[in-house]
């Protein structure tokens, strides 16, 4: 594709894409495999002009995926986890009331009179001055955002894949089904706008030219606002339905993931796992149980078998004992697979 702000999208040979993801914690953090679709809907909302809800289950890779397109794009990447205490304020900026009333007591301690302090008092206590960007705020307009924090004393988003603030942002909004319906309608009304006023300034901080790139992740834990749904592009990430694709898919994202010049899985490892989850996600969907072992969790089988074994023969053993911990949650606890009699 020509367009410099669209994803290029690679032979179909080449697919699913591998991207590299600096500084993360966890081994299952370290990498992102990038399909075809994902590539197509990130550049589909660039270019509609909307917000990309990804809708599946947990551990799906939603929330890593947002990030990986931030660094093909090489845009900031500014993220905000939804709680239910949640607010569309929240999204725009942070008061700091407690802070503010904390120093007015301190001046008040002091007891400084006279017409110079007291215009030093209102200086101090401005209220601009406890007034911190929130995550649109950041991915409208990040330079205004690096002024305000400044002068607010916060900190911006960390840049662990060195995004550049120059070729736009990827703002991430994970959760949003916690939410209650007035955040995603406030959310809808800032980029409707493409500004918003904060509080305590005259001037609006605008989007200018282009919209970020807001990517909405959703665990379908409550109904999203019907209004709300139809202004934004919808991505559903799946695992596949057949047991041959998912050991296929899953195995796939065990080399990606723990494959490298420093260290090695077996391939019969591998493919156990697999095998493993996809019998007891089998057998949670018969038995109606949730949630269902899925990517996340034959992620954390390898990396415990990983952590406890060096060599292969003992990561096959430890296998089923370590999946009593990570793929049946909430089925019933199988005494013999730990040696109880």
């Amino acid at each position: 594709m020509s367009n410099p702000y669209l994803i290029p999208m690679p032979e179909e040979m080449s697919l699913p894409l591998r991207v590299e993801l600096a500084g993360a914690q966890r081994v299952m953090d370290r990498v992102h495999l990038m399909g075809r679709g994902e590539m197509l809907a990130v550049n589909a909302a660039i270019a509609a002009g909307r917000p990309l809800l990804v809708r599946g289950e947990p551990g799906i890779g939603k929330s890593q995926m947002a990030r990986a397109a931030a660094k093909l794009l090489g845009r900031v990447f500014v993220k905000h986890v939804i709680d239910s205490r949640s607010e569309s304020r929240d999204l725009l900026y942070h008061y700091d009331a407690v802070r503010r009333l904390a120093d007015a007591q301190v001046v008040g301690a002091l007891g400084e009179s006279g017409e110079a302090k007291w215009q030093e008092v209102q200086a101090r206590l401005d209220l601009s001055r406890y007034v911190q960007p929130g995550p649109l705020w950041w991915a409208f307009d990040w330079q205004n955002a690096l002024l305000q924090a400044e002068k607010s004393n916060s900190q911006p988003p960390p840049q662990p894949d060195g995004g550049d603030w120059q070729k736009g942002a990827v703002l991430l909004l994970d959760e949003i089904d916690k939410a209650e319906t007035e955040l995603p309608n406030g959310l809808l009304e800032a980029l409707g706008n493409r500004s918003f006023t904060p509080l305590g300034q005259s001037l609006p901080v605008s989007a200018g030219d282009s919209l970020p790139l807001v990517i909405i992740t959703t665990n379908e834990e409550r109904a999203l606002p019907d209004a709300f749904m139809r202004r934004c592009l919808v991505l559903r990430l799946g695992l596949p339905g057949s047991d041959g694709e998912l050991k296929n898919f899953l195995i796939a994202r065990g080399e990606a993931h723990f494959n490298s010049a420093s260290s090695s899985i077996a391939q019969d490892v591998l493919q156990e796992a697999a095998e493993l989850l996809a019998r007891h996600r089998r057998e949670s969907l018969k038995a109606q149980v949730t949630p269902l072992p899925g990517q996340a969790e034959y992620l954390d089988l390898l990396r415990a078998v990983l952590g406890l074994s060096s060599e292969s023969k003992g990561q096959l053993a430890l296998l089923k004992q370590v999946g009593e911990f990570t793929l049946k949650k909430n089925m019933a606890w199988d005494a013999s697979a730990m040696g109880s009699h």
